[in-house]
C-alpha cells in the first residue's frame, strides 16, 4: 500500500475518532438535560439506518440495479440475530462479545439469503429485477408471520437491548469503511465496468453473474448487520415492520443522498431517519414528507444532493494547504490559472 494512501486512511480515521469524541463529550456533560437519552436514541438510529442505506447503494450506485426488496435482509438480520442472542444468554458471555456474534449471525444469514434470492434474481435487469426482489422480500415476510421461533405473525418481544451508542457509532463506522474499501477494490471496479456497459464487460471474459451476486450478497450481509442493530434497540418487532414501504424509504434515502455516493448515503439516512422525530407531532405525514423531498431533489438535483461526490477530509487539507502555499507566494501565478483554464 503506498504511503499516501496509508496516512490518507490514517487521516479518515482521526476525523471519525474527533466526531466520537465530539459526541461524547456532548452526551457525558448533560448538555442536553433531560433529553440526553431521547437524543442518542436518534443517533443510534441513525446508524443503523446509515449502514442499511449504504449497502443498499452498494446494489443501486455500485452496481446500477434497483432492489426494492431490501427490507427482506434487513429482517431476516434482524430476527437471526435476535434468535443468536436469545440462545446464548446466560453463557456468561460479556454484553459486547454477545452483541457482536448475535450481529455477525444476523449479517451471515441475510448473506446466505442474499446468495440464494441474487442466483435467480440478478440474471434480470431494470423493471424486471426490482419487480423480483419484491416478490422475494414478501415471501420473507410470510414465512416469518407463519414460523413459531419468530412468533408467528404476533410481535416477538423479550429481545434483549444491547444496542448502546457508543458500540453502534463504531460498528457502523467499521461497515460503512469496509464497504468503502470494496468499492475501491477490484471487485468493486469490475462491478462499476459491468454497470457502464454490460455487454462489453461480458464479452471481455468478466464473469458478470459472479460479480453481481457476490456484490449482492456483501449489501445482504451488511443489511442483515443493521437489521441485527435494529433488533437490539427495539427489543421488539413484527414481521410487518419489514413491508415494502420500508424498501421504499431505504431507497429514496440512497436517491435523495446521492447514487453512488457513501457521503450521500450517511447524509440522507442520518437526516431522513431524524426526520419522523423531528415531525413527531404529524408523524402521519411522514410519507409525504419523503415524497415532497424526493420530489423536490430530483427536480434541482436529479442525481442527488451529493450525486456520486466522496467527502474526503485528506482532500480538504490537501485544498486548504495549496490555497496557503498561493498566499505565501502573492496570490496565483498567471501561468497556473491558464493551467486551471486548460484542464476544462
Amino acid at each position: 500500500m503506498e504511503r499516501r494512501v496509508k496516512i490518507s486512511y490514517v487521516i479518515n480515521f482521526l476525523g471519525v475518532l474527533a466526531v466520537f469524541l465530539l459526541f461524547v463529550l456532548l452526551f457525558e456533560s448533560r448538555i442536553f438535560g433531560a433529553a440526553t437519552q431521547y437524543i442518542k436514541g436518534i443517533c443510534t438510529t441513525a446508524c443503523y439506518t446509515i449502514i442499511m442505506v449504504a449497502s443498499l447503494n452498494l446494489v443501486v450506485g455500485c452496481m446500477g440495479e434497483f432492489s426494492l426488496g431490501h427490507a427482506g435482509f434487513v429482517s431476516v438480520g434482524a430476527y437471526a440475530s435476535a434468535i443468536v442472542s436469545g440462545a446464548l444468554t446466560g453463557k456468561g458471555l460479556p454484553d459486547l462479545a454477545l452483541f457482536l456474534i448475535a450481529l455477525l449471525a444476523g449479517g451471515i444469514a441475510a448473506g446466505i439469503t442474499g446468495v440464494l434470492v441474487g442466483i435467480p434474481a440478478l440474471r434480470l435487469r431494470g423493471d424486471y429485477l426490482a419487480i423480483v426482489t419484491v416478490a422475494f422480500a414478501e415471501i420473507i415476510r410470510v414465512c416469518f408471520c407463519n414460523f413459531s421461533i419468530t412468533g408467528g405473525g404476533k410481535t416477538m418481544s423479550g429481545i434483549l437491548k444491547l444496542s448502546d451508542f457508543y458500540w453502534c457509532y463504531w460498528i457502523m463506522a467499521a461497515c460503512v469503511a469496509v464497504m468503502y474499501l470494496y468499492i475501491r477494490s477490484r471487485f468493486g471496479r469490475t462491478v462499476k465496468a459491468i454497470r457502464e456497459d454490460y455487454i462489453a464487460a461480458s464479452a471481455s471474459g468478466i464473469n458478470v453473474t459472479y460479480y453481481k451476486v457476490l456484490t449482492f450478497t456483501v449489501a445482504a450481509f451488511f443489511a442483515g448487520v443493521g437489521g441485527g442493530i435494529y433488533a437490539h434497540y427495539m427489543t421488539a418487532m413484527i414481521p410487518t415492520n419489514f413491508n415494502f414501504m420500508y424498501s421504499a424509504e431505504l431507497l429514496s434515502e440512497v436517491i435523495i443522498g446521492g447514487i453512488g455516493s457513501l457521503t450521500g448515503s450517511i447524509i440522507g439516512a442520518a437526516f431522513l431517519s431524524s426526520l419522523p422525530e423531528m415531525m413527531r407531532q404529524f408523524s402521519q405525514y411522514r410519507m409525504l414528507a419523503y415524497s415532497v423531498v424526493l420530489i423536490i431533489v430530483m427536480i434541482f438535483k436529479p442525481g442527488g444532493i451529493f450525486g456520486n461526490w466522496e467527502f474526503s477530509l485528506v482532500r480538504i487539507l490537501h485544498r486548504a494547504e495549496k490555497k496557503g502555499h498561493e498566499k505565501a507566494e502573492g496570490g496565483v501565478q498567471p501561468w497556473k490559472q491558464l493551467e486551471r483554464k486548460s484542464r476544462y
